[in-house]
């Protein structure tokens, strides 16, 4: 896994975030692969290619699942930005023998109808274009109920975490 503070279970135990919720079904479903979360809170695309390279080198996986993206768009980073740098994450993990779940993120409605039809679409395009599988938006199914997020508003709480992993599990079982 390597993703953001919605993966690094930021403001709950790590025991109770979606990772680890995806390590207890994988083992629960004696499906054969361990998890690993190098998931870093406050990561952007940016920091995300330069530390992909050796977290590539350390684990050796066989699937990686990319959610990284939210932090580029909250700070209102250009969109092509982005979805270059997660092109070249998507081309090191293949590279690397890894197949690639990438996960889709969406930025607030307040960034204008523009910036966010761009963000969202840019995640899309690029598991076209590279051929990588989706899960379309990782707050799915929750993602307008404040009563599932901590007080900041951004981070899912402890109760939400089951309904990320199935958002991820939907688009990951079909790679494992």
């Amino acid at each position: 896994m390597y993703g953001d503070s919605l993966s690094a279970a930021y403001g709950i135990a790590a025991g109770n975030g979606w990772v680890a919720l995806l390590d207890e079904r994988l083992q629960g479903e004696r499906i054969d692969y361990s998890v690993v979360n190098a998931s870093i809170s406050g990561e952007t695309t940016a920091g995300g290619v330069s530390r992909l390279p050796r977290v590539l080198a350390r684990y050796k996986p066989a699937v990686v699942i990319l959610a990284l993206g939210g932090n580029d768009g909250l700070r209102g980073l250009p969109v092509r930005q982005m979805e270059n740098n997660l092109a070249t994450m998507i081309a090191m993990a293949k590279k690397a023998g890894a197949r690639v779940l990438l996960v889709g993120m969406r930025v607030p409605p307040n960034y204008g109808p523009e910036y966010t039809d761009d963000f969202a679409a840019a995640f899309t395009r690029l598991a076209r274009r590279h051929k990588v599988a989706l899960a379309p938006f990782l707050l799915e199914g929750m993602a307008e109920n404040l009563n599932q997020f901590q007080p900041d508003r951004i981070h899912p709480d402890e109760k939400a975490q089951p309904i990320l992993l199935d958002n991820v599990w939907k688009a990951l079982r079909p790679l494992l």
